[in-house]
């Protein structure tokens, strides 16, 4: 069958399409980057195609799309001034009204400002910490998987320590004998919750480096560096998203515990800050419900919108998992 006078011959096809002279001109003729960046829009593309399938995952990630967007406008939305503590606009501690609609704190601040400003904290925090925390546990489970001998056995009995002993208990500690800064509390979080991914990124590795292709490269001269970074790598960055994800929820949940139990930084307005002043202010016994719930509920639907992401992306990235959508 013919198309256009060009003839398909029953060849190989490219994107969904039959293998035309013109096509297969086109692609001879390409840079082996320009064949690379297209390779990496189509996976986008299908992706995408894929996640949209999840209706928990785009629920997730249109709540996320909401509070990124609320901390990325605070400083227009409410400014840095709802911060002060000295140009209060309100009485401490008013119920909802027109003009605060969430009421006030004990010092007559907007609890609704001091909302939506607390968002740019717990989130960065959120991030920041899981990003480094899979970060170490992916460059210990790479290396551990791949040099093995007695390497992979000291990393395994540090990541066995870590994974027996109560995480927020190492945070608690560390963030105690630090300063308090949001420094110290990514620190705490991140250095304290990386186990789960060694271990995870360990599994993988091993099943990767068992393939025949490895052990072709490494019959062509491939040293350990080509071996971990161009093959390894590129197969368990999946799974290192899906994680990151995951240990996001985690992070938020784990700031908001330290900043609780008075470990954060007192200069910043965070969520979790938010509860510490208002155990301090009496909040639970006197009833002044509104100062506890927005910040409780706040923090519940963002951990609960990465949980509902992560969980689809670990889906769409791993099918075998059998998600529920």
């Amino acid at each position: 069958m013919t198309t256009g006078g060009e003839k398909t011959n029953g060849g190989p096809r490219t994107n969904g399409e039959p293998m035309t002279t013109e096509t297969t001109a086109r692609a001879a003729q390409a840079s082996p980057r320009a064949l690379a960046r297209q390779r990496r829009r189509h996976s986008v593309a299908r992706f995408w195609k894929q996640y949209r399938t999840h209706r928990a995952g785009l629920f997730g990630l249109a709540a996320l799309a909401l509070f990124g967007l609320i901390a990325l406008t605070a400083p227009l939305t409410v400014g840095s001034d709802v911060q002060s503590v000295t140009n209060a606009p309100g009485r401490p501690l008013e119920s909802p009204s027109a003009e605060f609609p969430l009421g006030t704190d004990q010092f007559g601040r907007s609890l609704l400002g001091l909302l939506v400003w607390g968002s740019r904290v717990s989130l960065l925090v959120g991030l920041l910490a899981a990003v480094l925390s899979v970060a170490i546990g992916a460059l210990i489970g790479i290396t551990a998987g791949h040099f093995r001998g007695w390497y992979a056995t000291v990393m395994m009995r540090i990541t066995d320590w870590f994974l027996v002993m109560p995480t927020l208990v190492l945070a608690i500690a560390l963030a105690t004998v630090m300063s308090r800064s949001l420094g110290t509390i990514i620190l705490a979080i991140g250095v304290t919750t990386w186990p789960t991914t060694a271990r995870l990124v360990r599994a993988q590795t091993l099943a990767v480096e068992s393939r025949p292709y490895i052990e072709r490269a490494k019959a062509l001269g491939g040293g350990h560096w080509h071996i971990m970074s161009r093959h390894v790598l590129p197969n368990v960055m999946p799974l290192v998203l899906a994680q990151t994800t995951l240990i996001i929820s985690s992070a938020i949940l784990a700031e908001a515990t330290l900043a609780f139990l008075g470990l954060g930084d007192p200069t910043v307005v965070s969520w979790g800050g938010l509860l510490q002043d208002a155990r301090e202010a009496g909040a639970v016994s006197s009833g002044k419900w509104w100062y506890l719930v927005p910040p409780g509920i706040a923090i519940a639907v963002v951990a609960l919108a990465f949980t509902l992401c992560g969980r689809a992306v670990e889906s769409v990235l791993n099918p075998k998992l059998g998600v529920t959508r």
